[in-house]
């Protein structure tokens, strides 16, 4: 009975724990798992930093709450996004590195830090400026941009699981984007350039990237 259904079988043996049909899949349609692999832990990395980076960066806003609370949506939406693709990794046979700081290394964007010199005593926070921060921030949403279009090119029509992940999180990128370009264009040149953002319903709450909540950790 199974011979007539012709998806019961295919190039790995029934029971063979060593090979994956979804990775198989996608060797069949030309694209290799261990590169794309690569390429999202690249991109993780950059959201797991990025995350970091902007903890600090948002941190040191002070006095400009509106901008803290949407550095703080952009920050728990880079989080949610590491969680969303993390478990990909694996299921392309791969695995999170064991040292943070390869993993940091190989990030795909460069560090979003801090605009200023840091001295003995800490940032030079006397020549800090806001707009010096948010230009950080637009320039990190911009190269996450780049790097999640990749990922679309590289996966549209071929990998349907990875391109529903990377172009929802582009999606969020753009917005982000969008946002700091607003922030900056007032800051900066006193320029009227809308974004259109809202507060999330709650802070972080990555509308498209964030997986299904099961517990209040999601």
């Amino acid at each position: 009975m199974s011979d007539e259904k012709p998806h019961a079988a295919g190039n790995v043996d029934a029971g063979d724990t060593s090979e994956r049909v979804g990775m198989a899949v996608l060797r069949e349609r030309g694209l290799e798992p261990a590169e794309l692999r690569e390429k999202l832990l690249d991109a993780i990395g950059a959201e797991f930093t990025t995350y970091y980076y902007y903890t600090n960066l948002r941190m040191h806003l002070a006095g400009h709450e509106d901008y803290k609370e949407i550095t703080e949506d952009a920050r728990l939406e880079d989080r949610a996004h590491f969680e969303l693709v993390a478990p990909r990794v694996y299921e392309l046979g791969g695995a999170l590195p064991n040292d943070i700081r390869e993993f940091a290394d190989r990030a795909s964007c460069p560090d979003a830090e801090m605009p200023v010199p840091y001295e003995t005593e800490g940032f030079d926070l006397e020549n800090l400026t806001a707009e010096s921060i948010l230009e950080v921030l637009l320039e990190a949403e911009r190269c996450a941009i780049r790097t999640w279009s990749e990922i679309c090119d590289m996966t549209h029509g071929v990998d349907p699981r990875t391109y529903d992940m990377a172009q929802r999180i582009l999606q969020e990128e753009i917005e982000h984007e969008a946002w700091f370009v607003e922030l900056l264009s007032m800051e900066r040149d006193g320029e009227t350039n809308p974004a259109g953002h809202f507060v999330r319903g709650e802070p972080g709450d990555a509308p498209l990237s964030t997986n299904r909540r099961f517990n209040n950790s999601a």
